[in-house]
């Protein structure tokens, strides 16, 4: 017999946006219920193994709940997270679930109930006012729909979307015209079944994987055609040998009948069983044609029951438990984000901040990702949101508006997914890891400060929930992208505040004013009598002292400084010893150490501060400074 329960906020989902809004919500004083349906929270970021987030990787908009979570992997994850080349941060997904839980362990308030799927919502009216599960019934205030497909908004039959939209619609730029073989083909962008591999070693002989009961190696041929094996692999390296697959290119991603999907439980396990499959073909071609070096990783995730399938214990546990979902139902809100949102300003390198019809700033999240469709035949031409930063390549940062996460046709509801209300060609920006984190942050507290006030969703007042952000005890979430801002900043919060009381004001640059700086060239100076200035601007700013940083510490390289061109800088290193007349591409984080570079004059004697990472060839530098 299912039991009762009730709660201020319900989360149906354990994903990326889900636990996020879970653990806001109840870190807010809501009485808070989650459920998932796999026995890992986090989804993409961990469930899913995409332990190589993309997306929001500059410092300044490392903040919120995604900030937190970086900063916990640095602490706990042996050696650091510089280990691929896809991402700045590669981890081993057992660590960032081993966080997720014990952010859930901490929060008295919040309960989190695990293997349990939605069945059936409740609605009084055109309210939503709890869900059915199989073993549970859960009535609430505010209820949020995490899951990975928009479940909650087909079971309360609630207005969505699913699929293209054709330039007809808005006028986007990259929509297509009209329907083509690639639209009829995948009506949304292909999952991936993740798979993790171990590289054994030099000599060694992984256990041979098996054939699936579907297997043409045919259709990988070429995989890494345009890249040597060991960049391939290299692509999302981890930490102690693994190696994290998810590869686009005549790789794993699977998007055949994608609608099955949506279609009915029986389809849907249908098309889970034969990415499963796909996937173990495509490892077991990367071990046919690169050797039995590399094999399977074992006991990396729990055993996954859902597939009903022959698989042994060993051959599932270095398969994600779900597919790695890169677009679901989509809500028709109140506001849908378009293409022409997430673009930059004409001549400028951020997005317009979104502003209603009463002339009110609506941003909640930030995000900074280059729009990325994957179809595992054919491609669409998408308007570049693209620029050099740092020393490689960047997004142009953009944000989510709340009227985006508001059913237009529903009330005690909430989206915190890649549900939002977004178009198909947007979703390929706004459905990476950091800015779904965010979202969900944002949704979890507007759910508690629903509760809170006696108010549903759309009357709860944006100012109200941008400052509840913006002022949060443990995570404060920037609402509006600043390149030159940190949290740690004094004037951050007076910034923020600024902009969204005049977002005509926003700088095309994303970057405050130089009077709004506090540069820290001073102070550095002042700390150490190691270094000197040569010439400068007075824009240019020294990072803090590096004996300040402490996670999996830095270490310490001098060398000549070049510049190869805009954003392209290199060091040839005379220390360490070891390391000596080698040369290695620089990049950061860090806005004062890119306006430092940036600013630098070639063939100059520096050190530097910062992390080498092997696969991708550079250092992360953290500081940088001319050498006496």
């Amino acid at each position: 017999m299912s039991s009762l329960l009730k709660a201020d906020v319900l989360v149906v989902g354990g994903g990326t946006g889900g636990t996020a809004a879970a653990v806001q919500a109840a870190r807010r004083g809501a009485k808070t219920i989650l459920v998932s349906e796999f026995p890992w929270l986090g989804g993409m970021l961990t469930s899913a193994g995409v332990c190589a987030p993309d997306g929001n990787e500059l410092a300044a908009f490392q903040t919120g709940l995604w900030g937190a979570f970086l900063r916990e992997l640095q602490q706990r994850q042996p050696g650091g997270l510089d280990w691929g080349w896809v991402s700045f941060f590669t981890y081993d997904p057992r660590v960032g679930a081993e966080i997720f839980a014990d952010w859930v362990k901490c929060l008295p308030n919040l309960h989190w109930i695990s293997g349990q799927i939605a069945r059936d919502v409740i609605c009084e009216g055109n309210r939503i006012s709890g869900v059915r599960f199989a073993d549970v019934t859960v009535l609430a205030k505010v209820t949020l729909d995490a899951t990975e497909l928009g479940d909650l908004l087909a079971l309360a039959e609630v207005w969505h979307r699913w699929g293209w939209e054709f330039q007809a619609e808005w006028g986007e730029p990259s929509a297509p015209i009209a329907p083509n073989d690639l639209t009829q083909r995948y009506s949304v962008q292909a999952p991936t079944r993740v798979v993790v591999m171990q590289d054994f070693g030099e000599g060694a002989a992984a256990p041979e994987i098996p054939a699936p009961p579907v297997d043409n190696p045919d259709r990988f041929i070429g995989a890494w055609k345009d890249y040597t094996p060991e960049k391939f692999l290299n692509y999302g390296r981890l930490p102690g040998g693994l190696l994290m697959i998810n590869w686009p290119i005549r790789g794993n991603d699977y998007g055949e009948k994608v609608d099955r999907l949506i279609e009915s439980t029986a389809s849907r396990q249908e098309f889970l069983q034969e990415s499963f499959w796909h996937s173990q073909s495509f490892a077991r071609f990367i071990q046919t044609q690169l050797g039995r070096r590399y094999g399977l990783a074992q006991n990396i995730f729990p055993i996954s029951t859902i597939e009903n399938s022959p698989n042994s214990p060993l051959l599932s546990s270095a398969f994600a438990l779900h597919p790695y979902y890169r677009e679901s139902r989509r809500l028709r809100g109140v506001q849908t984000i378009r293409e022409q949102d997430i673009l930059p300003i004409v001549g400028g390198r951020v997005a317009k901040l979104p502003i209603n019809s009463q002339g009110i700033c609506e941003t909640i999240a930030i995000g900074n990702y280059a729009n990325d469709h994957h179809y595992p035949c054919g491609d669409i031409p998408l308007q570049p949101k693209s620029i050099r930063w740092g020393g490689r390549w960047s997004g142009t940062p953009f944000t989510i508006p709340y009227s985006a996460l508001i059913p237009a046709s529903a009330d005690g509801l909430l989206v915190c997914e890649k549900n939002i209300s977004v178009s198909h060609i947007a979703n390929g920006a706004t459905r990476l890891q950091p800015v779904v984190m965010n979202i969900g942050q944002a949704a979890g507290m507007a759910a508690a400060l629903c509760v809170e006030a006696g108010c549903g969703p759309r009357d709860l007042s944006v100012r109200v929930l941008q400052e509840a952000l913006l002022q949060d005890s443990q995570a404060r979430a920037a609402v509006v992208p600043l390149f030159n801002l940190t949290p740690d900043r004094s004037n951050w919060l007076d910034r923020q505040r600024y902009y969204l009381d005049r977002p005509q004001a926003y700088p095309a640059s994303g970057e405050c004013p130089s009077s709004d700086r506090i540069s820290r060239q001073t102070r550095f100076l002042n700390e150490t009598s190691v270094f000197e200035p040569r010439t400068l601007t007075s824009e240019l700013s020294f990072c803090p002292n590096p004996s300040s940083q402490t996670a999996n510490t830095h270490s310490e390289f001098s060398g000549i400084f070049r510049r190869n061109g805009p954003q392209d800088w290199t060091l040839t290193l005379t220390s360490p010893p070891s390391l000596a007349c080698q040369t290695w591409q620089l990049v950061t984080l860090d806005w004062e150490t890119d306006s430092f570079l940036d600013n630098c004059e070639t063939e100059q004697p520096i050190v530097v501060w910062g992390w080498p990472n092997k696969a991708g060839g550079w250092l992360r530098l953290t500081s940088v400074a001319f050498k006496k």
